[in-house]
């Protein structure tokens, strides 16, 4: 029978804001175990998955922080310049501008940021990998070092803190006996990169449309002509638009965005996403922390489930950090997190299921009313400048 490793932090989940996390710790003098399913092949180079991240003023400075910001190719990078949130067919748009900034933020590919992070913690000092295995049981016990993983290849790790980063399904959340607050919403996203006549200026577009919400992403390009199509349908209808060929699937996709782009060509592989919010009901307890969307799984509309991982991450961090020798997994300890992270994170997770509600509800009187919220939101300066600052901060 193999002796339990010893290690003062076991990181479940090596995505971004596993990844993060551990970098975060870096010269804290602590021994972390970064646990992950997928081969350590496919951390150093993710595959593309469609997806690209909105970044704030304020993850830009946190990647900075952690020595990631520089590994992401210059090239890849694309400026947000200008948001429009449209409605149906009205020609009305609420806009949001980068001000005196240059920038409201940037756009780039999730994979390269999870590569960016991976090298970076890539031969840290007091890390240790371990990639292509997955958990098979944790829990935490009375007995100090509390925590407990075993492997399901039958390692067994003792760890001073369990942190949980393993997805807004997380198995990890589940057996330490987290509740969570899930919400299956029965549709899918469907992201890809297509080819269009129009230039795209660097401006972002979320159009809720009858039935369906696309959503225009600027994609670093040196005619401007490359965006991220995000289309969000019901599960089957998604299903169905992923078997079309590329040339069918081109010509729906004129049809569905009604002349908004033009000349649209297919130009890299498809993606499909089922969508779930979830929100757990605790963050953190005797020995063990939930980040990212393990803690809080925000629906992508307003792009921020990234930003708020990223964010939450350092949070504990510095919690952690600010042990200084003393027990990292005490439940007082972690209690600033969960205090901290929550205040953070509950007003964009209620707002942007409050948005998501109003803009998808088909009823007359809810149509009525998005006309009524976005020219109110045109015309109200408080208001623009408090969502600017959401969005940007």
């Amino acid at each position: 029978m193999r002796d339990d490793l010893m290690f003062d932090v076991a990181v479940v989940g090596a995505g971004p804001a596993g990844l993060a996390f551990t970098r975060s710790l870096a010269g804290a003098g602590l021994t972390v175990a970064l646990i992950e399913g997928q081969a350590e092949a496919a951390l150093r180079d993710p595959a593309f998955d469609g997806r690209e991240i909105a970044l704030t003023h304020n993850s830009i400075r946190l990647l900075k922080s952690l020595d990631a910001w520089d590994q992401v190719p210059a090239e890849e990078i694309s400026d947000l310049r200008e948001a429009r949130v449209l409605d149906g067919g009205s020609p009305f748009a609420l806009t949001f501008d980068a001000g005196g900034a240059d920038r409201l933020g940037v756009l780039i590919p999730n994979h390269l940021i999870r590569r960016a992070l991976f090298e970076v913690v890539e031969g840290q000092p007091g890390v240790t990998l371990m990639a292509g295995r997955r958990v098979a049981s944790c829990a935490v016990q009375d007995a100090a070092p509390r925590g407990r993983v075993v492997l399901d290849d039958g390692t067994a790790i003792r760890a001073k803190l369990i942190v949980a980063a393993d997805s807004r399904f997380s198995g990890v959340r589940d057996q330490l006996g987290v509740g969570v607050e899930m919400n299956r919403l029965g549709r899918s996203m469907m992201v890809c990169r297509m080819r269009h006549d129009q230039a795209h200026r660097h401006v972002a577009t979320e159009w809720f449309d009858h039935r369906q919400t696309v959503a225009l992403l600027p994609v670093a390009d040196v005619e401007e002509r490359v965006s991220s199509v995000v289309l969000t349908l019901a599960a089957p209808a998604i299903a169905d638009l992923m078997r079309l060929s590329p040339e069918a699937f081109s010509v729906e996709m004129e049809r569905r965005l009604k002349g908004r782009l033009t000349g649209l060509e297919l130009i890299d592989t498809r993606h499909a996403y089922p969508l779930a919010t979830t929100w757990s009901r605790r963050f953190a307890g005797e020995g063990f922390a939930l980040i990212g969307d393990a803690a809080v799984g925000m629906h992508p509309v307003t792009a921020h489930g990234f930003n708020l991982g990223l964010r939450g991450q350092d949070t504990l961090a510095k919690v952690v950090r600010s042990a200084r020798g003393g027990d990292i997994g005490s439940e007082r300890l972690l209690a600033r997190y969960e205090r901290d992270h929550r205040r953070a994170s509950w007003p964009l997770y209620q707002g942007t299921n409050a948005l998501v509600r109003l803009f998808t509800e088909e009823t007359p009187p809810a149509r009525l009313a998005r006309g009524v919220a976005l020219r109110a939101g045109q015309a109200t300066a408080p208001f623009k400048r408090v969502v600017k600052r959401m969005l940007t901060a």
